[in-house]
């Protein structure tokens, strides 16, 4: 592996980096999260036109850039630092490789095109609290988390050619505004127990959608009901839905691995420039050991979690070991301290609601309710791995 970065990569990094420096401040980013849609459109234009952004990962024959995840995960890095809020994560990273993998030819052609040039967006729709175990981070997803044949969950039944869908979707991440949504339903009863992939389309008759109040305001949530709702098999039914998943799931890990290191390195960065004007006792508190030590701690970890996140999106292309759910871990961990020491070390300001630090401190807690925690995610890497198999045989000395 070669670490350095190309220079279409610096581009992609310093061009990103330069329009949200413009468009992306801390009173813009409560303002874009605060509107009905949850983010700016304009900036979602200017990412998608000018930069490409919802197709860098998807191939040239549909429109896409033809870059791989490491591209995708630098650009959500980027986004990640400033906390941007946009439908990257849910179209880009989540719903587009699905239809790219599980799609019929018809799908493709008719989908991808659109999420590419940014016209469509899109959000998976996993029942209940499972998209960490539909992704595979924190266990099997063969379970029962899309409804299992019991009460609960999203059902779907045949309608002549079509499908029905109906059930209720509790946390689906953009999903007020997608103009697509990528629903998991379970089918085939006890006998033929199975969970599909299912296309609704926005303004179809019986979906009924609301906004929720979320933790992290920058990361819109909404609230899902499917009222036997006309809807659209994604690819064929004896295609490898959970397998599909998994492998999207471990990428989608790495990217959000890099989107949390890129913000708790601007939460870092944020609080070394506020501890070297701040004075205490006559100079500044940047100057005492002891804020050096803690500081220094949280750049090792940043810098720690950087390269884990880089190692998996890079894993992600070659085809190689899943490892976006320790990367995930590890980045999430760096995140949380930072933000925490950022808030402690902004003194008494630091614990007010309005000011910027609670900001990331939130996407902290946000992203480990919603991919986490760190705990079951080492837990289910290491179960993988078998590092504690009291199974295994031992060995003789």
């Amino acid at each position: 592996m070669d670490a350095r970065l190309t220079a279409e990569q610096d581009e992609i990094r310093r061009t990103l980096r330069e329009l949200l420096l413009k468009r992306c401040g801390p009173e813009e980013l409560r303002a874009a999260a605060r509107t009905p849609t949850g983010h700016d459109p304009g900036l979602w234009d200017a990412l998608a036109h000018q930069l490409g952004l919802p197709g860098i990962a998807l191939p040239e024959t549909y429109g896409g850039v033809g870059c791989s995840t490491t591209e995708l995960a630098l650009a959500c890095e980027e986004s990640g630092r400033f906390l941007a809020p946009s439908p990257l994560l849910s179209t880009a990273v989540l719903a587009a490789p699905l239809l790219l993998a599980l799609g019929t030819d018809t799908q493709r052609a008719d989908l991808l095109p659109r999420i590419a040039s940014g016209a469509l967006t899109a959000a998976l729709a996993v029942p209940g609290a499972g998209l960490a175990t539909a992704l595979g981070l924190v266990g099997d997803n063969h379970g029962d988390w899309a409804g299992g044949g019991r009460a609960g969950g999203v059902q779907a039944r045949r309608d002549g050619d079509g499908w029905r869908l109906y059930g209720q979707v509790e946390q689906v991440l953009d999903g007020h505004g997608a103009g697509l949504l990528v629903v998991a339903a379970h089918t085939g009863g006890f006998t033929r127990s199975r969970t599909l992939l299912f296309l609704v389309t926005e303004g179809a008759a019986g979906l009924v959608r609301a906004r929720q109040t979320s933790l992290d305001e920058t990361r819109t949530q909404a609230r899902v009901q499917l009222r036997n709702v006309r809807a659209e098999l994604l690819g064929r039914e004896d295609g490898d839905v959970l397998g599909a998943l998994a492998s999207v799931g471990d990428t989608a890990a790495a990217v959000l691995a890099t989107e949390a290191v890129g913000a708790a390195d601007r939460a870092l960065e944020r609080t070394v420039e506020y501890v070297r004007q701040r004075e205490q006792f006559g100079r500044a508190i940047g100057s005492f050991q002891a804020v050096k030590h803690r500081l220094a701690d949280v750049y090792v970890g940043v810098q720690a979690a950087r390269s884990a996140a880089y190692y998996a999106a890079w894993a992600c292309g070659t085809g190689g070991e899943r490892v976006g759910g320790l990367a995930l871990a590890q980045a999430l961990e760096a995140l949380r301290t930072a933000a925490s020491e950022g808030i402690q070390l902004h003194g008494g300001i630091g614990f007010t609601w309005e000011h910027e630090a609670h900001l990331y401190f939130k996407r902290a807690a946000g992203d480990e309710l919603l991919f986490g925690p760190v705990h079951r995610l080492r837990a289910y890497a290491a179960d993988a791995a078998r590092l504690f198999d009291t199974g295994a045989e031992e060995v003789a000395v």
